[in-house]
């Protein structure tokens, strides 16, 4: 997936500025889309230049004049195009996992700690994850399509954040016996 495709997908409802777009990309795409607010101002003004987004100046009082970008038929066209196109799977790219493979290189503390700070981190997703789950969909029968595929999306980091929270703990409770086996 190209950054072009997340951005389209987050203009095809609601025309946004790139301020807006760079803050509801963190909150919708990029908990599975990594983008820094210069890349998505950058791909805008490519989007522009090839006429998949138009952007409408916006007169503010006080401030610099901005522009709100919306998608335009186009656009619409090279996303739908994409979207009906196979994908791949993506590879599997973590530092931690090559650190783990390797990890009798180093006192057995150090990848515990390692792996204590992913859980952590993975369960600070998760709990943002939920909050989302509980405040976006609270009736998911009564959801639109649209809605319940964002869900599906959802659904799905909340099943990778989970994964990653067990697998920590598989980890060090293994890593905990070793020591408690060396102890003896």
């Amino acid at each position: 997936m190209a950054l072009t495709h997340a951005i389209l997908a987050l203009l095809v409802n609601c025309p946004q500025s790139g301020y807006d777009l760079t803050k509801n990309f963190e909150e919708s795409v990029g908990c599975f889309w990594k983008a820094t607010h210069q890349q998505i101002y950058r791909e805008l003004a490519k989007l522009e230049a090839q006429g998949w987004v138009q952007p409408t100046t916006v007169l503010q009082e006080g401030r610099p004049d901005k522009k709100v970008y919306g998608i335009t038929e186009l656009g619409q066209q090279k996303l739908a195009t994409w979207v009906a196109a196979p994908c791949d799977t993506m590879a599997i790219k973590e530092e931690l996992l090559v650190k783990v493979f390797v990890g009798a290189l180093v006192s057995t503390p150090v990848i515990q700690q390692q792996l204590l700070q992913h859980r952590q981190i993975h369960t600070h997703q998760l709990a943002h994850y939920r909050q989302i789950e509980a405040v976006e969909f609270q009736n998911f029968h009564a959801l639109t399509l649209e809605s319940k595929l964002q869900y599906l999306v959802l659904r799905r980091g909340i099943r990778y954040e989970t994964d990653w929270i067990g697998w920590c703990d598989e980890a060090l409770a293994l890593l905990h016996e070793e020591t408690e086996g060396k102890e003896k």
